[in-house]
């Protein structure tokens, strides 16, 4: 076999180079795409439950149980993945990391009310309703989400807000906190999804709108549920990548509790 030209082993290793490069998308441009994705899943659930399902109301009918979804949605999927990826903002490598430690926990702190507020429209749509509670597999995984969630919210607080935590503690449970975010995620990704699943089959029982006919309902709502599916998968991506990690710091500044005086 023939040796290679010079031009021939050029290519090879430039295109090897560039292949990555071609690929590399900047941080902040990705986070305006996921923003705009997030707020389209808004506006879409919004939109589902005002157009096809009656609109909002808090008389304990079906009107109520559609603020379920909408805060759902908005809390536990979008607010909850704008937290998540708190640390990944370039702004945040340089300088004190308390700020940002109180962005990240006011923001997932604003996921976990936005989600009990859900909850309690379910429950209420449902007692008034005389129907049974945690009956599906979909309240179930549900429930357990928020249950994890909430037990994430007070351990990171605990670990990484207060002065007592000891180094070798946030050290040693920093990467058990940042696992169970990721999981937290799309364990309420997976409830989302079940949860708009079984609110159409509920719904499209009459024979002009089976679900299995898709209608205009279905194919909107089931687009919605790909859209969520999207904006989760693409954040743990974001979570994952190594490049747009926060680079470990030792600094004082890195480890500052929240009652701490800042200097």
């Amino acid at each position: 076999m023939a040796a290679p030209s010079d031009e021939e082993g050029a290519v090879g290793p430039r295109c090897h180079h560039c292949s990555p490069a071609m690929l590399d998308v900047p941080f902040l441009p990705f986070s305006a795409f996921l923003g705009a994705l997030g707020l389209l899943c808004v506006a879409m659930v919004g939109t589902w439950c005002q157009h096809w399902r009656g609109g909002f109301s808090l008389d304990g009918s079906s009107r109520t149980f559609n603020w379920h979804p909408v805060l759902m949605v908005t809390g536990l999927v979008v607010l909850y993945g704008a937290a998540a990826l708190v640390y990944r903002i370039p702004h945040t490598w340089s300088g004190p990391k308390l700020p940002w430690k109180l962005l990240h926990g006011t923001l997932a702190l604003g996921a976990f009310v936005l989600t009990v507020l859900g909850l309690a429209a379910v429950f209420c749509f449902h007692n008034s309703q005389g129907t049974p509670n945690m009956y599906s597999l979909h309240s179930w995984m549900g429930l357990a989400t928020v249950l994890l969630f909430s037990c994430q919210w007070a351990a990171g607080f605990g670990a990484f807000l207060l002065p007592w935590a000891p180094t070798w503690l946030r050290a040693l449970y920093k990467p058990i906190h940042v696992f169970f975010g990721s999981t937290i995620l799309m364990l309420s990704v997976a409830s989302c999804m079940s949860g708009i699943n079984e609110k159409l089959f509920f719904s499209l029982k009459n024979g002009t709108m089976a679900y299995k006919l898709l209608p205009a309902e279905a194919v909107f709502a089931n687009t919605l549920g790909l859209l969520i599916l999207i904006f989760g998968v693409l954040v743990v991506a974001a979570l994952a990548r190594p490049s747009w990690k926060r680079p470990d710091s030792d600094s004082p500044d890195s480890r500052q509790p929240l009652l701490s005086a800042e200097r």
